[in-house]
């Protein structure tokens, strides 16, 4: 019996799942480039706050007993990043409210900078190594260009730590069916990165916050203790 009890002590100490503080260190990057105007910036930064306290996104939320770490930055050239929410542990609704407001109040940095990808990329990985210790960490990059300022994410991911770190995409689609064309295939062939990444499209800024949430909600729902489960579009 004595022997039995130790055992299961040791495989308590082993579990990486008991070894850490929250499931998922998830950090969304808002693109505030010189292409996206006031009205486009507002509808981004109201949609996320409304993305994150609908219901099915807190279900999913508080879909498991472990918390979700989150965290908000704005990009747009190469010295224009900017942290919007620091890390929050989300452990309960009250914390969900509160990240949601302070986003909605928040005002941009910038208003007249490029779009640099790499930079951005180079941040929320220096923003990562600062989060709660994680069993995953995913980096979100929203976006209605491509890179045009500095190096772009391939040298990004060749020279920051994303060894741990998922990077998924959102494409905000112009009308001029530019996204389809060019921008599109330039997030899935450059700014994914690691198993399991996605892309979700927003058909103009109008759409920022259906995308949000059908993303949040995927990648919530999509980290299960003890399995990653596939979660279809």
């Amino acid at each position: 019996m004595i022997r039995k009890l130790i055992a299961l002590g040791l495989a308590v100490v082993a579990n990486p799942v008991q070894a850490e503080p929250c499931r998922l260190a998830l950090a969304l990057a808002l693109d505030i480039s010189v292409s996206v105007d006031e009205f486009e910036d507002t509808l981004q930064r109201q949609g996320l706050a409304a993305a994150l306290i609908a219901p099915e996104v807190q279900e999913a939320f508080f879909a498991s007993p472990m918390p979700v770490a989150l965290a908000v930055y704005e990009w747009g050239g190469r010295s224009s990043q900017q942290v919007i929410l620091d890390w929050l542990l989300i452990d309960d609704l009250g914390d969900l409210l509160a990240a949601s407001s302070q986003i909605s109040q928040s005002a941009r940095s910038d208003i007249g900078s490029a779009t640099a990808m790499g930079y951005a990329l180079a941040f929320g990985a220096s923003l990562m190594q600062k989060a709660p210790k994680c069993l995953f960490q995913t980096i979100d990059l929203s976006g209605d260009g491509s890179n045009n300022d500095g190096y772009g994410p391939q040298i990004a991911y060749r020279h920051f730590p994303f060894d741990n770190t998922v990077v998924n995409g959102l494409v905000i689609n112009a009308a001029d069916f530019e996204g389809e064309l060019f921008l599109i295939p330039f997030f899935e062939n450059n700014v994914l990165h690691g198993p399991g990444a996605f892309l979700e499209v927003a058909q103009g800024f109008e759409d920022f916050e259906r995308a949000m949430r059908r993303k949040l909600e995927r990648e919530l729902r999509g980290l299960q203790i003890g399995a990653l489960q596939d979660a279809d579009p």
